[in-house]
């Protein structure tokens, strides 16, 4: 990453596409690097919702969890998802939804993705850790999404940590930080 700035700064790019430390990485492989990412950017956001389940009981909110993922607010980008895509997501810095979990993640990483960034939170983290999937994120959240946030838009510009990311841009992740560098600049 510090690489990337350097050659960002050569071009005129002082400063240019560095996200804000706290985005970090949940974990880090010192040996091998694997926790580094370097991919094309798939986007999506997702903002707080209204839609909420009356008081239910469990077996009634099993009903809303399964219509909220199926119907309601399905992830619609795992279909744009291909070998090296970096899912960014803006996750409208909340905090404590779970928005990533082990799940998910692990369906994004069949489908060809290389890591996940994003301005939310992400759950399941010691199972996403074993799996050594890479994730730069503002930290854990403990909420599922149902009820709580919902897909806003895919594939349109977002924003994470203070930078502008398009769909198509380069996104480059390591210890030192998180970057994207425009297609049109790479």
């Amino acid at each position: 990453m510090a690489d990337v700035s350097d050659g960002m700064d050569a071009v005129g790019l002082q400063d240019v596409g560095l996200m804000d430390a706290r985005i970090a990485p949940l974990w880090r492989d010192v040996e091998t690097f694997s926790h580094r990412v370097c991919g094309v950017a798939v986007t999506v956001r997702y903002v707080p919702t209204n839609r909420r389940a009356s008081r239910v009981n469990a077996e009634e909110f099993k009903k809303f969890e399964g219509q909220w993922y199926r119907d309601l607010s399905p992830e619609p980008f795992i279909g744009l998802l291909r070998e090296g895509s970096v899912v960014v997501i803006d996750g409208h810095e909340d905090g404590d939804t779970g928005t990533i979990g082990s799940n998910n993640i692990m369906l994004w990483k069949t489908r060809g993705a290389v890591g996940v960034v994003t301005s939310g939170a992400a759950r399941d983290t010691d199972e996403i850790i074993k799996e050594k999937i890479p994730l730069y994120f503002r930290g854990p959240g403990r909420g599922i999404r149902p009820g709580r946030n919902e897909v806003e838009s895919v594939n349109r510009p977002v924003t994470v940590g203070g930078v502008l990311v398009r769909p198509g841009d380069v996104v480059v992740a390591d210890g030192d930080g998180r970057d994207r560098c425009p297609a049109r600049a790479c």
